[in-house]
């Protein structure tokens, strides 16, 4: 843009010109493709991307660049938080939360009630699909990452920054930054923010205490009775392979 331009000013890293602003708002603005149905009073962030065949019910809260991958169903009611990765076929029903910086990978599917039935007892009338005293709610917290093809149950909480394994069966909560995979999932190792793997161990023996530094970012943990504690910030030094015990 020539330093001429009347309407383009630098000095106070202000875009004021009426052709940069449009077009900023317009790669702000959700982009939607046009076979994605979209229910009233659904709130899509700036710079999210909803692709083809997704259905998002109503009174759904999306947020900030997001990703919606096709062929997506998610329910009514649902608050998915910012910078959320939904890919292709996941289904994702009501009373499910999901926070910052989450990936969900291809085929996942979130389940809301312990003992469904279509009808009541004596098999004459459906039941209400509006959630009751039976729907139960999920929570995928920040970072976390659920591997292609899981299956999510409910009552239950996925800590910050766990990852579990593709095709796992998850049927309790898993605690942050654990790795959990099998049929049900149980924790087997522990991972870094950056998903680098710090360790693993046999299910069901973890270790009593351990420090451990992440080979990729140098982030420091302290695992202690299945819990991991953080113990400082990200630094950027070259990549390393695989984490060391520092203790």
């Amino acid at each position: 843009m020539p330093d001429t331009d009347p309407d383009f000013s630098l000095t106070d890293n202000t875009l004021t010109h009426p052709v940069l602003t449009e077009v900023l708002a317009q790669l702000a603005a959700p982009r939607v493709h046009p076979t994605a149905i979209i229910e009233a009073n659904v709130s899509l962030g700036r710079g999210t991307s909803v692709w083809d065949n997704v259905h998002i019910r109503h009174d759904t809260t999306v947020g900030d660049e997001c990703i919606v991958g096709e062929k997506t169903y998610i329910a009514y009611g649902v608050r998915i938080g910012h910078r959320v990765k939904i890919n292709s076929m996941v289904y994702i029903c009501t009373a499910v939360t999901i926070e910052d910086g989450v990936m969900i990978s291809a085929g996942t599917i979130f389940t809301n009630d312990r003992f469904p039935r279509a009808t009541t007892p004596d098999l004459k009338r459906l039941r209400s699909s509006d959630p009751d005293e039976h729907t139960l709610p999920t929570r995928v917290r920040e970072g976390a990452t659920i591997g292609a093809g899981c299956t999510i149950g409910n009552d239950l909480t996925i800590g910050r920054f766990a990852m579990i394994g593709m095709g796992a069966l998850v049927t309790k909560s898993i605690p942050d930054f654990a790795l959990a995979i099998g049929h049900p999932a149980v924790p087997v190792g522990a991972v870094c923010r950056c998903g680098q793997l710090l360790f693993r161990y046999t299910a069901g023996r973890p270790p009593a205490r351990k420090r451990v530094e992440c080979g990729a970012c140098r982030r420091q943990y302290v695992f202690n009775a299945g819990q991991v504690e953080e113990l400082d910030g990200a630094t950027t030094p070259p990549p390393r392979a695989g984490a060391r015990s520092v203790t």
